[in-house]
């Protein structure tokens, strides 16, 4: 029986000590890493050529800080701005908040930097009046709904400061093949899609990005499945996962 002068164990220095480890210890396991690292999957063909539909993969959002925008699933507080700001690098790939509608995330490579000057003549790309170096390689297969193989072209485009990446032009679908020339906004970023037809991008609706936007680098592809599998369909599982994808780094 505890005495009147007594305190109750759960009130006791020894117990209160306990408390505060065990949240410590679930802040650093639970909410850090979301601070660190976010999963995200691709829902569309915009990055072919990059990356697939049913891809997942990790984002570092500590590479550019951190902005409101940083919280998966809340704002603590809302704050204009970047915190531990570090500028993003033309050719990362990078998960961003769509400018007029930050709910939805969108993910494309950083095509133009503050200040550069980009166009698109005849599905050439161009910064600040220079064509960029495109070499074209092995065709992409694709199979239609209706079972006929196509041939997509396939290019190593290279940006100014030397990254190389594939990147998918659709000739039957022109898109945004020719565009007006973009000056780039302090503060912006100017985005692509490296399919480059299949893209609603920096070109279009998106428009420049603010660097408040950026949520983080896509760094590592670190599971992969081709949907033809659905969740109930167990037995599909493993003829449904794309194994050689697992643990690709993104670039």
């Amino acid at each position: 029986m505890t005495s009147q002068t007594e305190k109750p164990w759960w009130r006791t220095e020894f117990a209160v000590e306990t408390y505060k480890t065990i949240g410590i210890a679930a802040f650093f396991f639970l909410f850090m890493p979301t601070l660190l690292f976010q999963p995200f999957r691709i829902p569309s063909s915009s990055m072919e050529g990059t990356l697939e539909i049913g891809d997942y993969l990790f984002v570092s959002k500590f590479t550019y800080g951190y902005s409101q925008y940083s919280f998966p699933f809340f704002t603590p507080v809302a704050f204009a701005g970047r915190v531990m700001d570090s500028p993003a690098k033309r050719g990362d790939v990078v998960v961003f908040r769509l400018p007029k509608d930050p709910t939805q995330d969108y993910i494309k490579r950083v095509i133009g930097l503050p200040g550069d000057r980009v166009q698109m003549i005849d599905g050439l790309l161009y910064i600040n009046g220079e064509p960029v170096k495109m070499e074209r390689i092995e065709d992409r297969i694709e199979t239609n709904a209706y079972g006929d193989e196509l041939h997509v072209e396939r290019y190593y485009e290279t940006l100014p400061g030397g990254v190389t990446h594939v990147v998918l032009r659709r000739p039957e679908r022109p898109g945004l093949d020719n565009t007006k020339e973009f000056t780039v906004p302090p503060g912006h970023y100017f985005m692509m899609g490296d399919n480059r037809d299949n893209s609603n991008d920096s070109r279009a609706d998106v428009g420049f990005v603010p660097e408040q936007n950026l949520v983080g680098r896509a760094e590592i592809v670190f599971f992969s499945h081709d949907g033809s599998a659905q969740l109930w369909e167990v037995w599909k599982w493993p003829f449904a996962i794309r194994y050689s994808r697992f643990l690709n780094l993104i670039g």
